[in-house]
């Protein structure tokens, strides 16, 4: 008998025994990436290898993602999605897409340190890279680590942070500790980049990866999550109402986003990389609902000849929806995030006292 013949009764028992949680969630509608990953969870680390070693590293992320948010998936849920994936499941036990649960199974054929970056990821603090996260990280907690390091080593961290973050940390040292790394960052002198990826390493292993565990993550980074996902109107009506209610959490808000605008503040040659990145056409799309500066800012960094004929592209379109354009901006904006995490440009956050140096 085929698996398509085969009756639903022919389930192990364990299977579904171990994945009754009640009711009131048998007919949850589940994205695609959730039906994914609810599968593989079933599959368990034997018979999920295979898929799992055919994944790219972003289809890893958003399928580890979904797993930690699954949450309970019942007997009902898993028949509907054998009969739609016609494939044969076997597993034991209670079957929860949780934390701990994504972490063992993506510990069964991912080194330990690949494991650690992805569920860093996920659990937080907010940032693309170790310095962008060490900058989302409360004053008090990271100063508490760093003065139990080498003067020189302190240094090297608050040069690579935003001047506004490493200035609180700075005041919340011990002051003789403070005042050493002071003089130590005038006279710092360029970091070889095995020195650089050491420091990187041990903040990474030593610091961030038990501050994922034993830190919840600040819920204004979470809201700039959300804020950067909605589309332009939404984002604008949330925002204005929220500060009417509470200014200082809107501009905290504002502070941890990364929006198309802040790509008018990236240097010369890191626009000049994003371009050579990008599709002609989702920039074309990106800048026909953008500003006149933000256009200018773009067209400036291009050949006379280039410009032109981006400038033709635009008037060739027409009207566009914006939806179109906010997806283009939002590509684009994914895209910098990218070839920030890479370190191949350099991102500047805020106020243009606030760079990023990668």
């Amino acid at each position: 008998m085929s698996a398509l013949d085969s009756p639903r009764t022919s389930l192990p028992d364990t299977l579904r025994k171990g994945l009754v949680v009640g009711n009131e969630a048998d007919h949850r509608e589940m994205t695609g990436a959730e039906k994914a990953a609810a599968l593989l969870l079933a599959l368990g680390p034997d018979h999920g290898k295979p898929i799992w070693e055919d994944l790219d590293e972003v289809e890893i992320r958003v399928l580890s993602r979904a797993m930690v948010r699954l949450g309970p998936i019942t007997p009902t849920m898993l028949d509907q999605l054998l009969t739609e994936f016609v494939t044969t499941i076997s597993s034991s036990g209670t079957m929860s897409g949780n934390t701990d649960t994504t972490e063992r199974l993506l510990l069964s054929f991912l080194p330990q340190d690949r494991v650690d970056q992805i569920m860093e990821e996920i659990r937080g603090p907010a940032g693309r890279n170790i310095w962008e996260k060490l900058s989302n990280v409360q004053e008090d907690i990271l100063a508490t680590y760093l003065k139990n390091e080498y003067p020189q080593t302190i240094a090297v961290v608050l040069t690579k942070i935003s001047a506004d973050h490493a200035s609180r940390v700075l005041s919340v040292l011990p002051e003789e500790l403070a005042l050493d790394v002071v003089q130590r960052m005038l006279s710092i002198d360029p970091v070889q980049k095995d020195i650089l990826d050491k420091i990187e390493a041990t903040l990474r292993t030593e610091f961030m990866s038990t501050l994922s565990h034993t830190r919840r993550r600040d819920s204004h980074e979470q809201m700039a999550d959300i804020f950067n996902a909605f589309d332009r109107q939404t984002e604008a009506r949330f925002m204005t109402a929220l500060e009417d209610i509470s200014r200082d959490s809107a501009e905290r808000i504002k502070n941890l986003m990364f929006t198309f605008d802040d790509l008018t503040r990236l240097p010369s040659a890191s626009v000049q990389t994003l371009l050579q990145h990008i599709e002609k056409k989702d920039l074309a799309l990106a800048l026909k609902g953008s500003s006149d500066s933000a256009k200018e800012f773009f067209f400036a960094n291009m050949s006379n000849r280039a410009a032109n004929m981006m400038r033709d592209d635009m008037e060739a379109m027409g009207a566009v929806r914006l939806k179109d354009v906010d997806d283009a901006q939002g590509r684009l904006v994914n895209m910098a995030k990218d070839l920030a995490a890479r370190g191949e440009i350099v991102i500047n956050k805020g106020k243009e006292s606030e760079e990023m140096v990668l």
